[in-house]
């Protein structure tokens, strides 16, 4: 056997030449392949065993034609909420050998499309955070990329795709304050083309019927946290007792701007986010939020994905309940 050789990394080539080889040989004994003589296959282990040689994850990617790598499409890295889900997925990902390629668009929606059939050109698979692309050309995009998992929006069972349910929990969000005694509430509406803002105002509509009483006044705002601290103006026209925030990012905006405006938070004014970001439990006050279980959405679309990589995915939808958490920002109406 050829001694091992110093000063620099065992190669291929090398392993070859100690058990009298190919280098193709080597290769198919490398992957598992069944059809090499159990003889030669024996002469070279026992050379990688000798020579403590141990193929490079590239050289395995071009055998394999895989990367052992996913890709991720988030439309702005900026926002914490996205933080959470991808903390998720990447641990996931990572228990299970892959790495995680994470693409900001930030907000550029006539360049998704491109960016994420560049990504999934690089990638085994793909995740897809696209709130705002519109639904035809998310349809047409899926099996180009396949396969892929979209977040917060159906694909008609096209692709995976995992949500949480805005709807149902900016409705409990209203009911905590209706509860309050709050008959006049304020939503910081997010982005008009975002699919969880509609799934919001859809939300709102069911609670508004339910209790027509209750007047619920959308003020055009935003998703960050520019927009919240510039939405007290309209807010304060709106003569609302409390308000909702399309996201927390957004409703810690604006109790920064309330707080200099000496607006006191809740004997003045009730204020609620959703998401439930790190941020929102050390505000001042802290802020009653709804949480999304972030994390697990992002363990799921791990699974998802990967059962989709093996060709087991049903395609089934997966829906998260967010749950009301009650902080120190809402209180009864005074």
């Amino acid at each position: 056997m050829t001694p091992k050789r110093h000063g620099r990394e065992t190669t291929i080539s090398d392993i070859a030449a100690a058990a009298g080889v190919s280098k193709a040989t080597v290769s198919r004994v490398m992957n598992g392949v069944s059809t090499v003589n159990e003889q030669i296959a024996e002469r070279v282990r026992a050379a990688v065993a000798e020579l403590g040689y141990s193929p490079s994850a590239t050289a395995r990617s071009l055998s394999l034609g895989e990367s052992r790598t996913i890709g991720v499409v988030v439309p702005d890295l900026a926002n914490p909420m996205f933080h959470q889900v991808l903390h998720g997925l990447n641990s996931a990902a990572e228990r299970d050998g892959y790495r995680v390629l994470v693409a900001d668009t930030r907000e550029h929606r006539e360049h998704e499309v491109e960016i994420a059939r560049d990504i999934r050109n690089r990638t085994d698979a793909i995740v897809l955070f696209a709130p705002r692309m519109d639904r035809l050309t998310m349809l047409d995009l899926l099996p180009k990329i396949d396969p892929v998992v979209v977040f917060n929006r159906t694909t008609g069972k096209r692709a995976g795709s995992v949500l949480i349910d805005y709807a149902e929990g900016i409705g409990a969000v209203a009911r905590h304050l209706i509860e309050l005694g709050h008959t006049k509430i304020a939503y910081l509406a997010g982005p008009a083309q975002a699919r969880s803002n509609m799934a919001r105002r859809d939300g709102l509509a069911v609670v508004a019927a339910e209790h027509p009483e209750v007047e619920i006044i959308t003020v055009e705002c935003g998703s960050s946290f520019e927009d919240g601290y510039a939405a007290w103006p309209d807010v304060r026209e709106t003569g609302a007792s409390a308000a909702m925030a399309f996201n927390d990012v957004v409703a810690l905006g604006f109790l920064g701007r309330l707080a200099e405006e000496g607006v006191r938070v809740p004997d003045d004014l009730s204020v609620a986010g959703f998401d439930d970001i790190p941020f929102s439990q050390y505000s001042s006050p802290s802020l009653t939020t709804m949480t999304a279980r972030l994390g697990d959405v992002g363990e799921k679309i791990w699974s998802t994905l990967l059962e989709q990589m093996r060709g087991t995915a049903d395609l089934e939808p997966t829906s998260f309940a967010p749950k009301l958490t009650v902080r120190s920002s809402t209180g009864k109406k005074k």
